[in-house]
């Protein structure tokens, strides 16, 4: 299976709207007539029900669709693999629980500032993803042909930033992440910079000096201690791969989720700089 934009909804059930529309606004008597029998009966609650669980779906279709055809065809696919690989991280243990579903909905919501439509996105993306059987294997190698080195950065970042969403991470999980990193191609230096990042944050000594520079040391890729030439140079480096204008295609979010990181590696920078 692979990403394929949805098409607007068609109108097959307009003829069950009209009929419930007759039937609520009193025209064609002949058919108020008919139906007397289904209001008494109580049929006709149910049939009112059925068109108004029909109209909300309908409608929600036609936002979803809307929405992904404002989108360009990066954008689409590259939250469609996100998406497909965040499942089958979660499908590790077998199942897909519902802690884990509600979590990459808060993650979206918060992280990525999904509103209401982008979300009724994202939940029909899940449901396909978790009915998949799609390999992690073929995801992680149409998104190492279809994307730069750039935002396979931005997707390593994303997946520990789902990851450490939890109090406490599952070594399998992490096993996963730095697997995703190696098929991905991801260098060494940049694989160790995202995952000190968070595994520092997570455990931080927070109101200690020597706490917020090891912080800030990890967000450059660095040990303790490096020197101020070699933090230009991994500044530098940063700088350069996490340019918000190399991911400017796959959307405004992801976009945003490089200015934070360039927001991060210039605090750092700076840190040092006054020190």
């Amino acid at each position: 299976m692979r990403y394929q934009r949805r098409e607007q909804p068609g109108c097959g059930g307009c003829l069950l709207i009209i009929l419930l529309f007759s039937l609520l606004t009193g025209g064609f008597s002949g058919l108020l007539s008919f139906l007397g029998v289904l209001i008494y009966s109580g049929i006709a609650g149910i049939l009112i029900f059925i068109g108004i669980f029909w109209g909300f779906s309908f409608w929600m279709k036609k936002k979803i669709s809307t929405y992904e055809q404002s989108q360009t065809e990066s954008h689409n696919r590259f939250v469609w693999l996100l998406v497909q690989i965040l499942i089958n991280i979660a499908k590790i243990d077998g199942i897909v629980s519902k802690e884990e579903i509600s979590t990459i909905h808060r993650f979206f919501q918060q992280n990525l500032r999904y509103d209401q439509t982008k979300m009724f996105w994202v939940k029909e993306l899940i449901k396909e993803a978790v009915n998949s059987t799609e390999s992690m294997e073929s995801l992680l190698l149409e998104f190492r042909n279809t994307f730069a080195y750039e935002p396979r950065l931005i997707l390593l970042e994303l997946i520990y930033q789902i990851l450490y969403t939890k109090s406490h991470v599952p070594e399998a999980e992490l096993r996963i992440a730095r697997d995703i990193a190696n098929y991905l191609q991801i260098k060494d230096y940049d694989k160790r910079t995202i995952e000190a990042k968070y595994k520092y944050g997570n455990r931080q000594q927070a109101g200690t000096s020597q706490g917020t520079a090891d912080h800030y040391y990890a967000i450059l890729g660095l040990k303790s201690g490096a020197d101020q030439d070699t933090i230009k140079k991994a500044y530098r480096k940063l700088s350069m791969k996490y340019h918000p204008d190399k991911v400017r295609h796959l959307g405004e979010e992801f976009r945003a989720v490089a200015e934070e990181k360039m927001k991060e590696i210039n605090g750092a920078y700076d840190f040092f700089k006054k020190k």
